[in-house]
């Protein structure tokens, strides 16, 4: 009777071929180069992109309002619901199956519940929701990663993954609402047996997962080419969580001298506390790893590239193959890069992290993240469970809205930084330049062969003393004297001061660190407004 009330009150649904969907296939994250085109565009389940890639429906005005509540609900996202409510009006005193109907079956397949990791054990996806009308939200509402033909470069993947294909909140806003929640209810005890059973899946806790920062998850995880992505509490949170759970009691790790000091830190003071011992060669000691390789048991090496403050270069493909032929993991810091200048996974690297602080967040919110295969994530996913560090869901927004605006970012960031770069290297002032995209920088062919762009930091050494350096660096009037790098606002400091001060010149030596070093992180400013005053700067020194 609803269903003959309901056609009668809006026309025949019509449906038309759609030539507009192809479906490319779904290259490796391990293999090939990259160019402007995205190569992670790689969202997982490509399939379920495309159960309804054969149809577009037209609905009346106010179609959506006119779906209950419950039917709603009882659909993984808006998009299959109208779906099934097509069929429902098309099908009405049909004997045969009818296209909206067969359209109904691949929406339908296309919304399989996906694996999510809970607590500290393996979950088993549910193949069917014990529960269909239970009305809390559980995570199997969470559509599955999906390749969608028309997100072909990152900038379109960082706008819409994770979120135009639905995700596991149901609603009919553009943004991505905030979950503030520290734990998720049952509705029964029968669901709760059904999840301890694995019959079900639920985050549970807000410790082992959020809406929210699922969405942010799977962006990351689309712009890297990577199966899985774990948001953490900051940086530092993801890489000590990651060497704790990839490298074993007494094992041995391979690392480079130039690095983010709080990682060398905990390398040298608190992993020998483990039984843990480490290498360290320069990033383009090939030979020093391979000896590493062969006089130990390694079981990682782990390197920023570009690395910090140097920026220098590690080649990533022929470490990986080096690492991977004894058996060795190999871990990428792409921080100063991004996942739009450098896809570390693509060139051979089992595991990306990145400080999302940076450029990912871009204004100055506190986040780290980590991509790679599902089953290395997942052991890194359990030790963060038990250990915390959860990122907080209002941060995960924020990262969120960052990503919207990061191709933009990086481009301004790549264009000034390297047109700096070429005028302090030619300034009588400056005595040296550090940057990737320079001739002079010593893995200046490796970068353009592994890089798209050369990012926005830039490092040079001022004609003079520590405190010839402190007056130019005080005499500039847009960047802010700060730690970090990568956001919007440029920051200037020097590292001696900033992150060496307690340490003596000569133990700052024994890093490379000089007295007359800057770093130098330029923002979106106008380029001509940074150039002047970089200029007026060093004119009063």
């Amino acid at each position: 009777m609803a269903v003959s009330s309901f056609a009668r009150a809006f026309p025949s649904f019509e449906c038309r071929s759609d030539p507009d969907f192809s479906r490319p296939e779904i290259p490796s994250a391990g293999c090939g180069g990259f160019s402007g085109k995205s190569q992670s565009a790689i969202l997982r389940g490509g399939a379920a992109a495309h159960g309804l890639s054969s149809l577009i429906l037209r609905f009346p005005p106010n179609f959506v309002r006119q779906l209950s509540n419950k039917a709603r609900r009882n659909c993984s996202n808006i998009g299959v619901a109208q779906v099934v409510a097509a069929s429902w009006s098309n099908n009405q005193g049909a004997s045969g199956s009818t296209p909206a109907a067969k359209a109904v079956d691949a929406a339908l397949a296309a919304v399989a519940p996906v694996e999510i990791e809970t607590g500290v054990e393996d979950v088993v996806p549910a193949a069917e929701d014990p529960s269909p009308n239970a009305e809390n939200v559980q995570p199997e509402g969470l559509p599955p990663f999906k390749y969608a033909s028309f997100l072909n470069s990152d900038g379109s993947v960082a706008i819409h993954a994770g979120e135009r294909l639905g995700r596991g909140i149901v609603t009919d806003a553009i943004t991505t609402p905030v979950v503030n929640t520290s734990a998720y209810f049952f509705k029964k005890t029968a669901d709760l047996i059904d999840f301890k059973e694995k019959r079900s899946t639920s985050f549970e806790y807000g410790r082992y997962g959020n809406y929210t920062t699922v969405v942010a998850e799977e962006k990351i995880s689309a712009l890297e080419g990577a199966e899985s992505t774990i948001l953490m509490a900051s940086g530092m949170c993801v890489s000590t969580v990651m060497l704790m759970a990839l490298v074993p009691a007494g094992g041995h790790l391979v690392t480079t001298t130039d690095c983010y000091r709080k990682t060398r830190v905990f390398i040298e003071n608190f992993l020998p506390k483990m039984g843990i011992t480490a290498t360290v060669i320069d990033p383009a000691d090939i030979g020093g790893l391979e000896s590493a390789l062969e006089n130990n048991n390694v079981a990682l090496f782990f390197t920023e590239s570009p690395t910090n403050p140097f920026l220098r270069c590690v080649d990533i493909e022929k470490v990986s193959k080096l690492c991977h032929a004894k058996g060795a993991l190999v871990c990428i810091d792409g921080t100063f890069a991004t996942p739009l200048n450098q896809k570390a996974l693509a060139l051979g690297a089992d595991i990306v992290v990145q400080s999302a602080t940076k450029y990912i967040g871009g204004h100055k919110v506190l986040a780290g993240s980590i991509s790679g295969p599902e089953k290395l994530i997942s052991a890194v996913r359990n030790l963060h469970h038990v250990l915390g560090g959860a990122l907080n869901p209002n941060a995960a927004y924020l990262i969120i809205r960052g990503m919207k605006t990061l191709h933009l970012r990086i481009q301004q960031q790549n264009s000034t930084a390297q047109r700096m770069a070429e005028i302090l290297e030619a300034h009588p002032k400056i005595s040296r330049v550090y940057y990737p995209g320079l001739a002079s920088h010593p893995e200046h062919h490796l970068a353009k062969k592994q890089m798209n762009g050369f990012g926005g930091v830039v490092s040079f050494e001022v004609d003079g003393d520590l405190l010839i350096t402190a007056k130019f660096v005080d005499a500039l009037k847009i960047p802010y004297i700060a730690p970090s790098f990568g956001g919007c606002e440029s920051i200037v400091d020097q590292p001696a001061i900033m992150s060496y001060w307690d340490l003596s010149p000569s133990e700052r030596a024994k890093y490379g660190i000089m007295d007359n070093l800057v770093r130098f992180s330029f923002g979106v400013e106008d380029f001509e407004d940074l150039k002047a005053d970089i200029l007026q700067a060093l004119e009063k020194i």
